[in-house]
């Protein structure tokens, strides 16, 4: 099994900053992870993308985050980090990393996630 650790959330006003963390461990099968990333679910909608990045630096980002987030990743550490910028009170929600890893049998991906952390932008 892997563990993803998330660390960062907390409450901001709008305009302010926080960096989110996530440290995976705990099996071998790290070594066949091809991407991490962030994911939020404020109350009352689904869990939507934030940001992604895969083990070659590509990222993905959702619209309404471009030009004020920035994923970045320690592959050396297995650690996935989230700056977030100008933050806004739509930016509220539950922030859940999330690490695909590939299976080999049956072929596929498996998508763990860690346990969610708090973000609070106030106006």
């Amino acid at each position: 099994q892997v563990q993803l650790v998330e660390s960062g959330g907390g409450l901001v006003r709008a305009g302010g900053s926080l960096t989110l963390s996530c440290a995976a461990s705990g099996s071998s099968s790290i070594g066949a992870m091809i991407a991490m990333g962030w994911y939020r679910q404020a109350p009352g909608k689904q869990r939507e993308l934030v940001a992604s990045i895969t083990n070659a630096g590509s990222t993905n980002y959702a619209d309404s985050v471009k030009g004020r987030f920035t994923i970045s990743r320690d592959n050396a550490k297995n650690t996935v980090y989230l700056q977030m910028n100008s933050l806004k009170p739509e930016d509220t929600a539950v922030y859940y990393c999330n690490a695909k890893i590939l299976r080999a049998t049956p072929a596929g991906v498996n998508n763990y996630w860690g346990q969610g952390t708090q973000v609070t932008v106030s106006s």
